[in-house]
Order: C-alpha cells, then structure tokens, then sequence
C-alpha cells in the first residue's frame, strides 16, 4: 500500500515530538561501505523488530524504523514502499526464526512424541509471551491493511506452521510411534489450541499459567495421537 505522504504514514502525536532514543552517530562518508539492496533491506527490517516488541505494530513509524537502523529516512522510502511493508518483512523474519528454532528442537528428539512434547515447552514459556504478543499485533495489522500482499504472507506463515505440526504428526504415524485417524484435523485443533491459549494467556482472562497451557496441549495429543 503506497505510503499517503513521502516520508511517512500512520504517524502519531508521539512521533513529532524528539525521539526518547539517541539516534546513532552518522558514519563519515570515506568510511561507509555500500550494501547491496537485499541486505540493506534486511538491516531495516531487523532494527524493526524490537520497536514492534516494545511499542506494538501500529505505534512504530518510520522515523522510529530510521532511528533504529542508523539511517536516514530517505534510505527506508527508497529501499520499502510503506512503513507497513518494512514492519510486515520485520515480521516475517522475527516469525520464520522463532519457528525454525522450534523445528530444530524438535530434529533433536528421539521420536515424534518427545518432538511435540519439546515443541508444546518451547511455545509456552515466560519468555514466548514477547512472541505471541507479536503474533496477535501482526494478524490485527492485517485485518486493518487492504494489501492483499501482505493478507497473503500472513497466510504463507500460517502454511508453514500447520505444515510443520502435521509433519511432525505424520512422521510419528508413518514410524508406527502412534496412530491418527485424521492428521489434517489434529492440525488444526493443535494450531487453534494453541492460539486460544496464547491468547487466553496474555490476557489473562481466565489466569493461565505456562504450565498449564503446556497441560492442555500435551492433553490434546495425548488424546488424539494414540501411543502404539
């Protein structure tokens, strides 16, 4: 969605005042070095991701993405279209991480079950609260942003996650660890589980403790992925 002024969009009253943060100190020319695109590209969207954890999507702005990355404002417009685009790829790269540091905990297992039962832990600790809080933040974004681009990343990121909870499933199923007599609902019920509790979880609205998300997880497991 192309921004509604140059420099920015979806500014707010705290932007036009100075920013709390100390921008870095500008690098002299003879001692810049010229990036290709893709990875400057990167470097911005990487500095945005802790100001998505500490202040929520709608509240950064692309001065505040400028600031972060240690360049200009110019330098963020030219290389992404919208403040929207930089925090949408900011996302990505913080979703696609976090999950491939689950993904290789679970390589580590010893079968399918201890892999979803390591999987179950790592989703729901003190520290994964930073996480889902993003997560939530990201869909909401969504449902405000009439870009169909980024309507179909977040569905992209969705794909992967299913597609890893099944595989993790079928794998057990095909190894003869245990048996399911339907996979693609058993990834949908883990993945909608998992979500309501992460939710629940932030609001605490009923309380929920991190092991009792973990509880009811592994309950779902246990239930429809019988143990041969």
């Amino acid at each position: 969605m192309a921004p509604h002024h140059p420099e920015d969009i979806r500014m707010t009253a705290s932007e036009s005042r100075p920013a709390a943060r100390t921008p870095r100190r500008a690098v002299a020319a003879a001692a810049r070095t010229r990036q290709p695109t893709e990875v400057r590209r990167r470097l911005i969207a990487e500095a945005a991701v802790p100001l998505i954890a500490e202040r929520g999507y709608a509240s950064v702005g692309v001065r505040d993405v400028a600031a972060a990355a240690g360049v200009s404002v110019g330098t963020v417009t030219y290389h992404f279209d919208s403040v929207q685009e930089v925090l949408s790829e900011a996302m990505v790269l913080h979703i696609e991480a976090y999950y491939a540091a689950l993904s290789e905990a679970a390589k580590e297992a010893s079968g399918s079950a201890e892999a979803l039962r390591l999987l179950v832990d790592a989703l729901f600790t003190e520290d994964t609260d930073r996480h889902w809080r993003m997560w939530f933040d990201y869909w909401n974004a969504g449902d405000q942003d009439p870009d169909q681009g980024f309507a179909r990343g977040q569905a992209e990121r969705y794909a992967a996650w299913h597609d890893q909870i099944r595989s993790l499933a079928g794998r057990g199923v095909d190894e003869g660890e245990f048996t399911c007599d339907d996979l693609d609902g058993f990834t949908a019920r883990f993945a909608a589980l998992a979500d309501g509790l992460a939710l629940q979880r932030l609001r605490q609205a009923p309380p929920l403790t991190t092991e009792d998300a973990r509880r009811h997880l592994n309950r779902l497991i246990e239930t429809e992925l019988r143990l041969t």
